[in-house]
């Protein structure tokens, strides 16, 4: 058995160990998200974690860890019998991010069940969790399914297995920790609501500090034990700490005036319903604990707030999480009273997991919690409109390409503009691949799946997890007198089962191919075209997508973004991408196309939309037009499924995007047309290959 890294001995991350320890004395908090880039001891910290719980009493033989002070009266393994108890240490279930639903809820021979009418049942990880922690590492990168499944665990503390009429259920109350690369993708905002703390861990830039991690790194993968002995005079003292935390928690008395700075505070930041308040509540009690008092005080609740509410402030996947702690100071002097701290170094915000200034890596904590990210969006002001308008742009060279002579023509004074803010993005029309995938569960493009409506049965491959009944009966029904049938019970062998074939809905690989060329480079115009991609990304965050992006202008196309879940990852570079110069739509088209390749390659059931953003023009290199024909007929032979949103403007209209998705066998839509109000409830699939090309109206 591997011997876990010490927790007393992660340098630095302050934060991430308060919000632990401050759930291992408060189960009630409701978990922790830790939210970081790679390589920051996450996982190392959490999975510390479980050595510093305290032990739990369960009922011996239960497979279910029922309390013997309280058991679970609808235990499947009950009824139990008084007296009979076991100790044991809190267990740290792990759920791997590609887990089946039955790994995760439990399993029920289905077989026993029809022809004995036996509940024969196999716990799962909710099980193996309940009285402990469930952690999920890249927990934004866990399948829809299971979340639903662990929404309604936590919700519920019970977890319930139902299947043709057959239901089991169980308590399952767990401390839940996740742990996720940003960059990956973001939550769903149920599942980021029920964590109940989140904190933001970095590397730290300290040459010191980045020293001492790999000293201890490598000191604990050379001798494991004798790094964890080294440290068992912390571990210990801080357990003990945690122990006394708990015996304090129901003496710590949360006042009217702490109850008012937590509303005034949930109600200042505009958090939706009132679990920030409850958290925030838990959280500051946890603190008075943790720091030897039975008073919570104002510098509790500034805590709790840091910890409780960044991530319950975001209204859509492009806002970074975070808290305005100059408002929040504001807000709790307003709200305030006389029970301000003293200014002493002993507050929960400064302490190390030890209880003194500087924890067992000899860095001192500050009595404020570091501050977040200064600034906010804005505070630089709009470029002025450039007087160009688009006209008849093919009477002229584009803004920023070379005129007669080579030499580069000026667009409003200069041959590249610099990037312009994207307009306020609106809900789009719903684009999807047409035809029956099997790719990943989403909700963008229809799929067989595990989940959705039944449309036939087929012979099981493997374990059966959706019992079609009526096929199943239908296929034993014949055999019954073979098989010696003589009671009312059906005679049920392997063979007859079933299994359910269902269709559902899935998500897709989005790859947008944007045009930054010149001719799209008009202020006005380049900040809609920004604000429709903007708004198809926040559709595809929605709809569970992957997304690529690759722009294209001067002389070459590049690749902004690879394909990745992290939507606000590809409106960042979005943000920031700049316009000038020649239309090299050929590149662009290439470029996508050898994006598809390789992620084909990487995950082949995963379908893709191709969104190709431009008005069609083609310039630079020779024979422009006709090497970007040939390119979009690419993409038509592969059978890739594509949509052309129309730029063009002005009063000179050409066409040329009609005529380019007419190439890809796709579909063109205009910027207006985009939008999921222009027509009233119309929804419109994607045209796939070989279909003729028309204008949505």
């Amino acid at each position: 058995m591997s011997i876990p890294f010490p927790f007393t001995a992660v340098v630095g991350q302050d934060d991430l160990r308060l919000a632990l320890l401050l759930n291992a004395v408060s189960p009630a908090v409701g978990g922790v998200l830790v939210r970081g880039e790679k390589g920051t001891a996450k996982s190392t910290a959490v999975r510390a974690l479980s050595a510093l719980m305290p032990q739990v009493d369960v009922v011996s033989g239960c497979r279910f860890s029922c309390d013997p002070d309280s058991p679970d009266p609808g235990c499947p393994d009950g009824p139990h019998t008084p007296g009979a108890f076991a100790s044991r240490p809190a267990r740290m279930v792990e759920l791997p991010v590609g887990a089946s639903e039955d790994r995760l809820v439990g399993a029920l021979d289905i077989e026993r069940a029809l022809a004995e009418g036996v509940k024969a049942f196999e716990p799962g990880l909710l099980a193996d969790a309940h009285r402990g922690i469930l952690y999920v590492d890249e927990v934004n990168l866990l399948h829809d399914h299971l979340v639903d499944l662990l929404l309604d665990a936590a919700a519920m503390g019970a977890s319930y297995v139902e299947r043709e009429g057959v239901s089991v259920r169980h308590a399952s109350k767990f401390l839940l920790v996740g742990t996720m690369n940003p960059e990956e993708g973001e939550l769903r905002p149920q599942l980021l609501d029920r964590f109940g703390l989140t904190v933001e861990v970095a590397a730290s830039r300290e040459p010191d500090q980045r020293v001492e991690v790999v000293r201890r790194r490598l000191a604990h993968d050379d001798d494991p034990a004798g790094f964890a002995a080294r440290w068992a005079d912390e571990e210990a003292a801080v357990r003990a700490r945690i122990a006394a935390a708990r015996e304090l928690l129901p003496s710590v008395r949360l006042g009217d005036e702490a109850l008012r700075q937590i509303a005034a505070t949930c109600a200042a930041f505009e958090v939706d319903g009132m679990r920030a308040d409850i958290v925030m509540a838990r959280t500051a009690t946890a603190l008075a604990a943790w720091a030897g008092r039975t008073d919570v005080l104002a510098e509790d609740v500034r805590q709790a707030a840091l910890l409780a509410l960044p991530h319950r402030r975001r209204r859509n996947p492009f806002d970074a999480p975070g808290l305005d702690e100059d408002k929040l100071d504001e807000t709790l002097e307003e709200f305030g009273g006389q029970d301000e701290p003293d200014g002493g170094g002993d507050g929960p915000g400064g302490d190390g997991p030890d209880g003194s200034g500087d924890g067992p890596d000899g860095d001192g904590g500050d009595d404020d919690p570091d501050p977040g990210p200064g600034g906010g969006p804005g505070g630089q002001p709009e470029p002025d409109d450039g007087p160009q308008g688009d006209g008849d742009a093919a009477a002229r060279p584009e803004a920023g390409e070379a005129g007669e002579g080579g030499e580069p023509q000026p667009a409003g004074g200069c041959g590249e503009q610099s990037p312009v803010r994207a307009a306020e993005p609106f809900r789009t029309r719903v684009l999807s691949v047409p035809g029956l995938g099997e790719g990943a569960a989403g909700r963008r493009s229809r799929a067989r799946t595990e989940h959705g409506r039944t449309t036939g049965a087929r012979r099981p491959q493997g374990a059966l997890t959706k019992l079609h009944l009526a096929a199943t009966v239908q296929a034993a029904a014949p055999h019954q007198r073979a098989r010696g049938r003589s009671g009312r019970g059906l005679v049920v062998r392997r063979d007859d089962l079933r299994q359910a074939t269902r269709e559902g809905r899935e998500g897709n690989l989005v790859l947008f191919v944007v045009d930054a060329s010149g001719s799209m480079a008009a202020r006005q115009r380049m900040g809609a075209v920004k604000g429709a991609v903007l708004s198809l990304l926040l559709d595809a965050y929605q709809r569970r997508d992957k997304v690529g992006l690759v722009t294209f202008r001067g002389t070459a196309a590049d690749v902004a973004l690879p394909p990745t879940s992290s939507v606000d990852a590809a409106a960042v570079r979005l943000e920031s991408l700049p316009t000038g110069g020649r239309t090299p739509l050929a590149a662009g088209l290439l470029r996508a196309h050898e994006v598809l390749r390789v992620e084909r390659l990487r995950d082949p059931a995963r379908r893709a939309l191709v969104v190709v953003v431009t008005d069609g023009r083609a310039t630079g290199g020779p024979e422009p037009v006709a090497l970007a024909s040939r390119a979009a007929r690419l993409f038509a032979a592969d059978g890739v499924a594509s949509v052309v949103v129309d730029c063009e403007s002005g009063p000179v209209r050409l066409g040329l995007a009609g005529r380019l998705a007419g190439e890809l066998g796709g579909t063109a839509v205009t910027l207006d047309e985009l939008r999921a109000d222009s027509i009233a409830g119309l929804v419109k699939d994607v045209q796939g290959s070989g279909q003729h090309n028309r204008r949505v109206a």
